[in-house]
């Protein structure tokens, strides 16, 4: 490892970053410097617009370009001590899209058709809990409250604890889980027990679920999340308390799924079938 990369490393240790985040930003750096052949400190302002061009042209998504970014931003910013240049490095303008959601009656549909064990107890977790899939995968045994009802998502998205409510059939089907699988530390573990099972196997074997399930819609394993917080929203909980149980600092993130409620839209005058009877034209009147 060279001394600029080690440096690099240590200023986001020293500001707390997540672990995933150091290896992203790392990453998103050295590919930058590869792109030209050269360490990315000798490199300036040209090279960095040239750099962010080559990322448009090759279509990549706006979390992955504003994530080159923000690596960029802290590498030159913080571990070089360019401050002129981060002003340089512009982010792109987020789209806005409304996510997948699925109704009650389609989150029954998956549920029922997921594998008995480890994989319908995962879908269920995520659903009733609202989890990120790194929040879910990183679960302990002991992070399931009994006696609270409680389960405590550790160091979520921003490094940040919080609890979210354990309802009662989760809890027994979880212990159903346990007394079958009898897992040591992680709830979800891989085959050695030493550790989470990996994202990607759970996104892969997700799809193929959606699949077995006979859904159209283009579900994730995020999906759960979006839609634990309409459903929530739709049952009448209001937005503060959801922005608490989903983790988000900013109230404009959670009040997104405002915007998917559908049973505000039911309720909502039909405009089409509140008009008149249409009078039959006449024959020979245009």
């Amino acid at each position: 490892m060279t001394p600029l990369r080690q440096r690099f490393i240590e200023d986001m240790r020293v500001r707390n970053y997540s672990p995933r985040t150091i290896e992203r930003y790392t990453a998103l750096v050295a590919q930058f410097a590869a792109h030209f052949g050269r360490s990315p400190d000798i490199l300036g302002a040209e090279e960095i617009r040239t750099y962010q061009v080559h990322l448009v042209g090759r279509g990549i998504s706006w979390s992955y370009f504003n994530q080159t970014v923000c690596a960029l931003r802290f590498f030159y910013g913080t571990t070089l001590g360019r401050t002129e240049r981060v002003a340089m490095i512009p982010f792109a303008k987020r789209p806005r899209r409304l996510p997948c959601v699925l109704s009650p009656e389609e989150v029954a549909v998956l549920i029922e058709a997921a594998k008995a064990g480890r994989e319908r107890t995962m879908i269920e977790t995520a659903y009733a809990c609202g989890l990120r899939l790194e929040e879910l995968l990183r679960l302990h045994v002991t992070d399931i409250d009994s006696s609270r009802m409680v389960v405590i998502v550790r160091q979520g998205k921003g490094r940040k604890d919080r609890l979210v409510p354990l309802s009662p059939r989760l809890l027994e089907n979880l212990r159903s889980y346990w007394r079958a699988q009898r897992p040591r530390t992680w709830l979800f573990p891989n085959r050695t027990q030493t550790g989470p099972l990996h994202a990607g196997t759970i996104q892969r074997g997700f799809r193929h679920l959606v699949t077995r399930a006979g859904l159209t819609k283009p579900a994730t394993m995020h999906t759960l999340r979006h839609s634990f917080a309409t459903h929530l929203l739709e049952a009448g909980v209001d937005v503060l308390t959801l922005q608490k149980l989903l983790g988000h600092t900013q109230i404009s993130t959670t009040a997104l799924y405002l915007h998917l409620r559908s049973d505000h839209m039911r309720q909502l005058p039909s405009l089409l079938d509140h008009l008149g009877a249409r009078t039959p034209l006449r024959e020979g009147r245009a």
